[in-house]
């Protein structure tokens, strides 16, 4: 600033003030406490002890005080001159008094920085409150810079990836509700002033709040780049508050956005005060701070959000007028008071203004050259020397908001003073003739009367001296509202206002009757209006009882109607009316919310919703409830054309579900001579054995009366019929209304109805999770067969699963498998509470231990029990390509390698003879029983798998014991396979053992001439290889090889034979460095079956029993059936004429030694051939056999999948992604089928071996490179068949969420859960599945899911949803037959019969009727009886007879 700033506090740094003396000598001096004033000028650039030009350095204050003590001191008679000659006149300008002015839109201007606080909060704006009674709103891409790159970022994801990235990205983008929170304070600065009347801006839409209208003209921002422009580094001293915005979390804290440049601001985890949550502030968010301190570099500056340091500190200098902003509590003095406020100067050079409406309540009106405390408002727009509004408010004092008492820990005004208040007596303090009326409600709080508000009649201008509207007059007042920033009431002096029924909505009652006059007639509604500030509307469908063809006849504009609110939504300020003669005029309970619903009150209610399946009605205040087909009518019309929405019709409460807030209605039961059955089911629980008095015969049930609860009850005919022994048209022919059935067992309580079945013995206690215990002797009925066995329903919510290993002692005898729908009474060994699951035996030794025989086969609970040579039996579990899986007890699986099923002619246990049978599989089927011995100990400790044999013979061949490095001795020759190949030599893995040694590139050739380099090239990984040992290095566990052919000169033969490889007795060994050890993990099955293959794969090459794929995993696996390779022992690798006698001999004369030297080179140059030539025959084995393979079939998925598989049995992750990619870049863009086939291949390897990043991150490039629906249900499945059972859940909630307009995506996530044993999960998909599914797909997908009711859970109730199919749709012939084919899974021929019976009584087409008899005539030949088939013979001769008649 020109002029030089002079401190307001502390006397040190000001100077002396100057003592202007009388004419008598007598000094006036002023007090030492007092400081100095400099004149406002902004034109004095110092002040100097003598100025020039006759100026004065004193302030205007210290002349008026010099003045005024000269006057006193001349009344007093001291002086002997006139007054005028002894009175001082100042050496300065007088200082003029600033004109206090209030804010209005006018003056408000793009730019300024203003004070407001958070009024409400919307979606998309948040409302902010003004001084002197003005509203405006900050738009969501005006908070903070961080939070609008969130909403760009989320509008691109969401365009690129679909819905289900923007709901991922949305999750990151917090709410306004969250960042914001009515009563807030906001720094904001001016982006833009709308002229009046503009609307729909900034995502304010059509409001019908006042305060929210209003706020449309104001738009701010609260940027801190646009808030805090022309801060400096400087003013970043302790005690400067300002607002920052949440730019990243880190370690211990936020990083700030200050808005200033070469500067940002941390906050700390502790001094993050938020008012005592512990929850985390969000990127984006808006905070006020304090500065601490800022670091010696000047870059970070530490900051507080402490809400009493924030309040507490004031600044004392800036370096500029722009570094003041509003909500900065300063220091002020006191420079002049007004009738309308004060003046002040703030900061030691600024002038201020505080108006009426932020004086303090409390305090008295503060005194010239008083110092008091002021926080600045805003900055006055268009003034020269700045100036600024500030406040002296106490709310605004303390940032809180203002209450009612004189403190600020009494109620707001809002709860002190709600709208409607009437006051009987407010008394006039102050008078703006143009604006309104200031008045004292209490001493603590004053109210505001517009100019609009005084009176009913129109008055031009307000008058404080004369007329109604003097000062200190008392008047009666009504609140209206309030004005939140200056903490003052809105009041209204109108009578009108006072006859006013309702002020707000929330003043109006549910199912009151008002009345109204119709302001407006739309085609969507009519609005009808209810006071002056309120207004109600009627949607088309309450117009009348019956829909109305002329609206406008009935609603005339300005005529008054009465109606009767059916819902008030406060939120919204909305309030809906019907004018439905019968919902006016209705005598019956009105209900108006859930807590008044009570079962069997009858109601009115109006039809919203038809559809085949029910209703759907809606009663008072958004309360609706559920009317099922069965309770709509008593005559079974079509709901369709029986039922229109918008009709009115009485109900009676039949059912409520508190938990989902679900109510169930009936018509039927609503009628006067429908006598009310529905009782409180409440007493009644599954497993009660309880009688019923039959009340009605159904289609499918019986309705029953239990006694004495009066308890309406659902049996089936099926059920019954079993538990009479007889048929369903017996049945139905002997049953009467009035007979009772005994000892019937509930089932299920729903709805009101109540579920009962067949009787089960009694027990002595019921069934429950609680009480269970091992030992313990539980009934239950088999409703389906598993992989892992029976499953078995114990009782409504638990379930149990039987072992075949459990059925029975003896397989043979026993029922292993039995029958679904049977009865089953069993012995508790297993539970799991977490699951509500048991675990089951139905072995007679276990049942009754005393009596029992002792079993035929064993129960085998762990692998320990079992030993090599033992004889056991059990059932096959699967058949797959390269052996069985045999169940040898609960839990525990035997693996058969195909090698191990027979014991073929001419074979021997070093011959591997089953490859000759082609059709070996049809020899075995699932669940087959078969006997076979203990090959093997443990080969998956986790899963408990063991090998078997079905051969006969000794055992001991399967037991040869691993090589270890102890056993190996240099000079010793062994066999091998060349495992690796690197620049310096091969690595060689050693036969029967895990062993793996180094041959360097020079140890290949006894030539020293030779190129080792070109040798190194011929080899290839999986070569069989001879080599000798040079040398051990115990300590390291390393072995040096040698392969060069003058090693094995004196060797007589140069094939090896599988006599020739060293067997040793010592445990496997580890090396440091050249081995890679291949620990055991866990194998699943398909993994096993993996396995299998291996194990396989070279029959032809040898045959030791001791060596399988486990103990040498890294040998590359691509087919199951590769040739064997070739034997390179003794290779040439050069021409003929290379080879000298010291090459291939040691120089022996001996002629028998020259032969046997001959005949080795005769051998070497039959082995030496082109290894290329066999490429089309001979399965790839080594990297560059799959290029040359991939040059011919570029777009083969299989190829590239098993070169894939190549890298991944050799433990090269890497290269197998790499694989991946490179596969689908080659494969062309119109092989999609093989494109995908690569991708699955490759969420399989991420799914094994990456993570979850990586998983997801491949899973979206396979979804935009493929059908994402297929990717999608791909990857559920992926995890589901690796047991990652939560991940495959929520795959499949993201897939449903993203495709739920598809059928298969529905049926899938339901079958999972069915899976699981979730069934009441699975059965809540249906109903989400049919609100997002297009009408035409609903049968298709109730079908299915009546289907997996069938397989998966409970076949009662698949036959129920099936029975309403086939009602609703009785010439749907497919729904017919997959009914029927449901029903032959569970042998049930009389209930068959029932169904053709029903269907064959349809009209249809006697090519659609030869199918449905011929149909039938299979099924009684497969489950009926000779007199069933005669009988369908006879139907089919009596329907072709009367199809004739017809025609």
């Amino acid at each position: 600033m020109a002029g030089k700033k002079r401190a307001l506090e502390g006397g040190a740094s000001g100077r002396k003030a100057k003592k202007a003396k009388s004419s008598s000598g007598n000094p006036h001096e002023k007090s030492q406490g007092e400081h100095s004033f400099t004149g406002d000028s902004a034109m004095m650039a110092e002040e100097v002890d003598f100025p020039r030009g006759g100026g004065t350095s004193l302030t205007a204050l210290e002349v008026k005080e010099i003045r005024a003590e000269a006057i006193k001191e001349a009344d007093k008679g001291i002086l002997s001159n006139s007054n005028s000659r002894l009175q001082l006149k100042p050496e300065g300008p007088k200082r003029e008094s600033l004109r206090i002015e209030h804010l209005n839109y006018k003056r408000i201007v793009p730019g300024m920085k203003i004070l407001g606080q958070v009024v409400s909060v919307h979606p998309l704006v948040v409302v902010v409150s003004l001084p002197n009674q003005l509203v405006a709103h900050v738009p969501i891409t005006k908070i903070t810079s961080q939070l609008s790159r969130l909403l760009e970022s989320m509008d691109v994801r969401s365009d690129a990836s679909g819905e289900s990235a923007s709901d991922t990205v949305a999750d990151n983008v917090p709410d306004l509700s969250e960042l914001f929170h009515p009563g807030q304070y906001v720094r904001a600065v001016v982006a833009n002033v709308h002229p009046p009347g503009t609307t729909d801006l900034a995502g304010l839409m059509r409001s019908r709040d006042e305060v929210v209208k209003a706020s449309r003209r104001v738009e701010l921002s609260l940027v801190p780049e646009e808030v805090n422009a022309g801060v400096r580094k400087s003013d970043l001293k302790d005690g400067y508050t300002m607002s920052a915005a949440v730019q990243s979390i880190e370690d211990h804290g936020y990083i700030l956005d200050l808005g200033i440049s070469g500067v940002s601001g941390f906050l700390s985890f502790k001094d993050a005060h938020m008012e005592g949550s512990d929850e985390k502030l969000r990127v984006g968010c808006l905070v006020d701070i304090a500065v601490l301190r800022l670091t010696s570099n000047g870059r970070t500056c530490n900051t507080t959000t402490d809400l009493k340091t924030l309040v507490a500190t004031s600044v004392s200098e800036v370096s500029d007028v722009t570094s003041v902003l509003p909500g900065t509590l300063v220091q002020s003095l006191v420079t002049g008071v007004t009738s309308n406020g004060l003046n002040l100067q703030i900061l030691g050079f600024f002038d201020a203004t505080a108006d009426e409406y932020h004086q303090s309540r409390v305090q008295r009106t503060p005194k010239v050259g008083q110092k008091i405390k002021a926080r600045v408002l805003y900055n006055i727009p268009g003034t020269s020397p700045p100036r600024f509004s500030v406040s002296l408010s106490d709310h605004h004092l303390g940032l809180g908001i203002k209450s009612a008492a004189v403190d600020l820990e009494g109620p707001s005004l809002v709860d002190a003073f709600p709208i409607g208040t009437i006051l009987d007596s407010v008394k006039i303090s102050h008078v703006e003739p143009e604006q309104g009326l200031l008045v004292e409600v209490q001493p603590s709080v004053d109210g505001f009367v517009h100019i609009s508000q005084v009176s009913d009649e129109h008055t031009p201008i307000l008058s404080g001296t004369s007329g109604p509207w003097k000062i200190a007059t008392l008047h009666k007042a009504r609140v209206i509202g309030y004005h939140i920033f200056d903490g003052i009431l809105q009041l209204s002096l109108r009578p009108s206002v006072f006859l006013q029924k309702f002020l707000q909505v929330g003043d109006i009652q549910v199912g009151e009757v008002i009345k109204g006059t119709v302001k407006r007639l739309t085609d969507s509604a009519v609005f009808v209006s209810l006071s002056e500030r309120l207004d109600g509307v009627i949607w088309p469908n309450h117009y009348a009882d019956v829909p109305l063809k002329y609206p406008a006849k009935r609603f005339k504009v300005g005529a008054s109607i009465k109606c009767r609110v059916l819902t008030v939504e406060p939120e919204r300020n909305r309030v809906v009316l019907t004018a439905k003669r019968t919902l006016m005029d209705t005598a019956q309970p009105i209900l108006t919310s859930y807590e008044d619903v009570k079962i069997g009150t009858v109601t009115h209610g109006v039809i919203f919703a038809v559809s085949e399946k029910g209703l759907k009605v809606e009663f008072f205040n958004n309360v609706k409830a559920t009317i099922p087909a069965r309770e709509a009518s008593e005559t079974g019309a079509k709901l369709t054309e029986a039922f229109t929405p918008g009709k009115v019709t009485k109900v009676r409460i039949i059912a409520i579900h508190k938990d989902t807030r679900r109510i169930v209605a009936s018509i039927r039961q609503a009628t006067s001579v429908f006598a009310p059955t529905v009782t409180d089911v409440s007493s009644l629980s599954v497993g009660d054995i309880v009688q019923g008095a039959v009340i009605e015969l159904q289609k499918a049930n019986i309705v029953l009366s239990l006694q004495p609860s009066e308890a309406r009850a659902h049996l089936s005919f099926v059920t019954l019929a079993n538990i009479r022994g007889t048929t369903i048209p017996e049945l139905r022919t002997s049953l009467k209304p009035g007979a009772i059935i005994d000892s019937l067992i509930v089932t299920s309580v729903e709805e009101g109805f109540v579920i009962v079945g067949k009787p089960e013995p009694p027990t002595k206690t019921k069934l429950s999770m609680d009480t269970v215990a091992i030992g313990q002797i539980v009934r239950g009925r088999v409703t389906r067969h598993g992989r892992s066995g029976a499953q078995a329903k114990l009782t409504a919510r638990i379930t149990g699963s039987l072992h075949p290993t459990d059925a029975c002692d003896d397989y043979e005898v026993g029922n292993p498998f039995p029958a679904v729908g049977s009865a089953l009474q069993a012995v508790v060994i297993g539970i799991d509470k977490s699951a509500n699951h048991l675990t089951l035996s139905t072995r007679p030794s276990k049942l009754s231990p005393d009596s029992a025989k002792p079993p035929v086969d064993r129960e085998l609970s762990s692998v320990e029990a079992l030993k090599v040579g033992d004889t056991v039996r059990g059932f096959i579990k699967s058949v797959s390509e390269h052996g069985l899986f045999v169940m040898i007890g609960r839990g525990i699986d035997a693996r058969v390698q195909i090698r191990e099923l027979f014991d073929e002619e001419g074979g021997s246990f070093g011959q591997r003879n089953t490859r000759y049978i082609k059709d070996w599989k049809s020899r075995f089927v699932a669940n087959q029983l078969v006997r076979g011995r203990i090959l093997r100990h443990v080969v998956d400790v986790d899963n408990k798998k063991v090998e078997m044999t079905f051969k006969s013979g000794d055992l001991a061949r399967n037991h040869s014991k691993l090589i270890t490095f102890n056993d190996l001795q240099e000079g010793q020759k062994v066999m091998g396979k060349v495992k690796r190949i690197e620049q310096y030599g091969l690595f060689i893995l050693i036969d029967d053992s895990k062993l793996s040694g180094l041959c360097h590139k020079s140890e290949l050739s006894d030539n020293k001439d030779a190129d080792v380099t070109i040798a190194l090239r011929t080899f290839r990984e999986g070569d069989r290889v001879k080599a000798i040992i040079l040398s051990r290095d115990p300590e390291k566990k390393q072995l040096s090889l040698g392969l060069k052919p003058s090693y094995f000169a004196e060797d007589e033969d140069v094939e090896v034979t599988d006599d020739e490889s060293l067997k040793g007795d010592g445990s496997s060994a580890s090396e440091a460095e050249i081995n890679e050890q291949n620990d055991l993990t866990h194998v699943s099955e398909e993994s096993m079956e993996e396995n299998l293959g291996e194990a396989t794969e070279d029959d032809s090459e040898d045959d030791q029993p001791g060596i399988s794929i486990e103990n040498a995993p890294e040998e590359p696996s691509i087919s199951s059936h590769r040739r064997q390779p070739l034997k390179l022992e003794g290779f040439q690798w050069f021409s003929n004429d290379a080879i000298s006698e010291e090459d291939s001999g040691t120089g022996s004369s001996s002629e028998d030694e020259t032969e046997s030297r001959k005949k080795k080179r005769k051998k070497r140059k039959e082995i030496q051939q082109d290894l290329t030539a066999e490429m089309h025959t001979k399965n790839p084995e080594s990297s560059a056999d799959f290029e040359r393979l991939l040059l011919g079939s570029p777009n083969s998925s299989y190829m590239w999948i098993q070169y894939m598989s190549f890298y991944l049995q050799m433990s090269e992750i890497d290269k197998a992604r790499a694989t991946g990619r490179r596969a689908v870049q080659t494969i062309s863009f119109r092989e999609e089928q093989e494109r995908l086939n690569v991708w699955i291949a490759l969420l399989n390897i991420e799914n094994t071996y990456g993570s979850d990043a990586t998983m997801e991150s491949v899973f979206k490039d396979a979804a935009r490179h493929n059908d994402s629906k297929a990717v999608h249900l791909r990857l559920a499945a992926i995890f589901e068949d690796t047991q990652k059972y939560e991940k495959a859940e929520e795959q499949y909630k993201r897939t449903c969420k993203k495709f739920g307009q598809s059928s298969k995506v529905w049926t899938l996530f339901a079958e999972h859960y069915l899976r699981r044993g979730r069934l009441e999960e699975a059965r809540k998909l249906l109903s989400r599945s049919l609100q997002s599914l297009a009408k035409r797909k609903h049968i298709k997908t109730i079908s299915k899911f009546a289907q997996l009711e069938y397989k998966l859970g409970d076949a009662e109730r698949g036959r129920t949803i099936f029975e309403g199919i086939v009602d609703s749709h009785p010439k749907r012939w497919d729904l017919w037959s997959i009914y029927m084919d449901m029903e032959v899974k569970q042998g049930d021929i009389q209930h068959l019969r029932n169904i053709f019976s029903r269907v064959l009584a349809i009209k249809m087409t006697s090519h659609k009727a030869k199918s449905f008899f011929k149909k039938w005539l299979n099924l009684e030949h497969k489950l009926g009886d000779d007199e069933g088939a005669a009988a369908v013979k006879q139907r089919a001769i009596e329907w072709t007879q009367q199809a004739a008649a017809a025609s």
